[in-house]
């Protein structure tokens, strides 16, 4: 790599390429979760044997302190809320009033199918009972993570809300983040356990019986389904349990792509690649241009921000990072095909017509058009949700809302003239998949041997089945 340049050069104009090499030359970080899986794996069992007592000897290992209290106490949680900057509460309170005007329109509406007279297929969309929701605590803390995953599930219905979040080690009592409890405290949610990374993930799986007097004889009840963002541990604590609970995705490091053109402002794109690539050593951060006048005025201008920014030795690892570039290409069409073989979790759109661009776009976690609406708007105060889908799979998944905690399940009402039209051909298609059982249980309601199968027609004509 050029010490010249802060980011690597993909180039991709005057090629033609396939779609697996399209997908084959984006820049992408590896997961890794292959690896941790024999490392997760003891804390998943020793949490579901001992409870709270591993979860406490894991804090004390990982985290380096042994919380008295796994579960907060409500009190800690309120006395958070009073002590709380007063700029820094009105800015978590708007955030949570624009995510909840969106997540009420979010709600989906039952419906109804009449497909023939006495014969009505609805779908009713049913909160899931209880969820866990984790709220990561390593290079940062992420009060705002609590409301993407809290307000959603409140307007879903959920009725049971459980938070898991590291305890913090500038807390002597082994608490998590004060900022963290009192965002708990504001939406309302009072259970919340001061317990990180793959144990988090164990405690919600399998539920944790208690070890010391304030615990109780049940720490906490398993949950039926984990949401919210993790190292690589949780990652892959959350992949080992899905299938014994339901989890919302397993996220990698999160990304960034934009999608910009010649009259883009170069300093704005710097300061937007600077700002993703601020998360993690891992994080993506990649610019999709037509322009090589606009590529190389912004490498100019991140060798004057980067060195000038607070965590600027993570962000240079990042940028010049395998899963961080600058994507070179012919045209506007070859940078959306490139966005799209990219999926972004952030897509920003800069260029002359955001809307035609938008038209184009089939896979991205979130879309920021213009540029006036940056990504850091959406990890606080959009009104959107900050938990997208990321790696690649914005091609298939998307990011948290409403629906992520409700499931629509169908209801099949048919009236005795609504199943008669169809008894006869139901049989049919039974005996045909060699299921005549099938076929027998729907000819029971109208005729009186169904397993007589050389005069089944005849019943069938005379009940007034054919």
């Amino acid at each position: 790599m050029s010490e010249e340049n802060y980011m690597r050069i993909i180039d991709l104009r005057g090629k033609k390429l396939t779609r697996a090499e399209m997908l084959e030359a984006m820049p992408r970080a590896e997961m890794g979760t292959n690896e941790a899986t024999e490392l997760v794996q003891p804390i998943l069992d020793d949490v579901k044997a001992r409870g709270a007592a591993a979860l406490r000897d894991f804090a004390e290992k990982f985290d380096h302190i042994r919380p008295e209290n796994l579960r907060v106490p409500v009190a800690a949680m309120k006395a958070a809320v009073d002590e709380l900057d007063p700029e820094v509460r009105a800015a978590i309170e708007e955030s949570v009033r624009r995510s909840r005007a969106v997540s009420a329109s979010q709600v989906p509406a039952p419906f109804h199918t009449d497909l023939a007279e006495g014969a009505r297929v609805s779908e009713r969309w049913i909160p899931v009972q209880r969820v866990g929701l984790y709220v990561p605590g390593g290079k940062a803390v992420y009060p705002s993570s609590v409301i993407m995953n809290v307000v959603p599930a409140q307007a879903a219905g959920v009725e049971s809300l459980a938070i898991a979040t590291p305890p913090s080690r500038n807390n002597a009592d082994g608490l998590p983040d004060k900022t963290i409890l009192a965002t708990c405290a504001i939406l309302g949610v009072d259970e919340v356990y001061a317990v990180g990374g793959a144990q988090a993930v164990a405690m919600f799986a399998y539920g944790a019986k208690g070890s010391e007097p304030q615990d109780g004889e049940i720490l906490c009840d398993p949950v039926d389904k984990i949401t919210g963002p993790g190292n690589i541990f949780v990652a892959t604590a959350k992949r080992m349990v899905s299938g014994i609970v339901g989890i919302d995705a397993v996220a990698g490091p999160t990304e960034i792509a934009i999608i910009a053109d010649k009259g883009a402002n170069p300093s704005w794109l710097a300061a937007d690649l600077i700002g993703q690539a601020e998360h993690d050593e891992l994080a993506g951060s990649v610019l999709i241009t037509d322009s090589e006048e606009i590529a190389e005025q912004v490498q100019e201008d991140l060798k004057y921000r980067v060195p000038r920014t607070e965590h600027s030795e993570r962000v240079n690892t990042s940028l010049r990072g395998r899963q961080s570039g600058i994507i070179l290409t012919d045209d506007i069409e070859q940078s959306i095909d490139a966005a799209n073989a990219y999926a972004a979790e952030h897509l920003e759109i800069q260029t002359a017509d955001p809307d035609a661009v938008i038209a184009k776009i089939r896979n991205a976690g979130a879309i920021f058009r213009g540029p006036y609406s940056p990504v850091p708007l959406g990890d606080y105060m959009s009104g959107s949700n900050h938990v997208l889908p990321t790696s690649g799979t914005a091609r298939f998944a998307s990011g948290l809302g409403v629906h992520t905690f409700m499931k629509p399940v169908e209801v099949i009402e048919y009236d005795e003239q609504g199943l008669k039209t169809l008894a006869a051909r139901v049989n049919a298609f039974a005996v045909s998949e060699d299921l005549p059982a099938h076929g027998e249980s729907v000819l029971s309601r109208f005729i009186d041997d169904p397993y007589n199968k050389e005069t089944i027609k005849e019943q069938e004509e005379q009940a007034g089945l054919r």
